[in-house]
């Protein structure tokens, strides 16, 4: 027998409107409050010659922190919180298995460059999620990333971020 969701429990089943809405909320807070720090060090106020370079920055991060906060308090604590589910577990999975590939691609860049990190994101998806065999995952990965290097690099003299391996061949 199936039980329902009464009015102070969420469905089962997956992630509802008012869970998302207070996530999205939080994480926007949080990009204001980074835009607060960031630009009180630029200047915030109002100078000789107008204002500073932080000045509307600043205050667009305290309208976000604001605005954020509302929402969250709204979505926590309204008399209205949509309980229905946004995305089922199954639909979130989905969404994470590019999401979270993808966040360690950026933060990959930062380690070993553009392109090793490139070759690994593509393979990597290739690979795990496109099961597909080991001589064509190396090969197209290696492909593509050497014709993006050759393009940017040589072709447009475009300087990409670069790690230890392009530094060691003189990149």
């Amino acid at each position: 027998m199936e039980q329902k969701s009464t009015e102070d429990s969420p469905p089962q089943g997956g992630l509802t409107h008012f869970a998302v809405d207070a996530i999205t909320a939080v994480v926007v807070f949080l990009i204001g409050v980074v835009m607060i720090v960031d630009n009180s060090r630029l200047g915030v106020t109002w100078g000789d010659n107008g204002p500073e370079s932080g000045y509307f920055p600043y205050h667009i991060g305290i309208i976000l922190c604001i605005a954020s906060a509302a929402v969250l308090a709204q979505s926590l604590f309204g008399k209205r919180r949509n309980r229905e589910v946004f995305v089922t577990w199954d639909r979130f999975r989905l969404v994470l298995l590019v999401l979270l590939p993808t966040a360690l691609y950026v933060l990959l860049i930062q380690f070993l460059g553009i392109y090793v990190a490139s070759a690994l994101f593509i393979a990597g998806f290739m690979r795990l999620l496109g099961k597909i065999g080991w001589l064509k995952t190396v090969l197209i990965s290696l492909g593509v990333t050497l014709l993006l290097f050759w393009m940017f690099e040589v072709q447009f003299m475009v300087p990409l971020p670069k790690g230890p391996l392009e530094t060691y061949l003189g990149y």
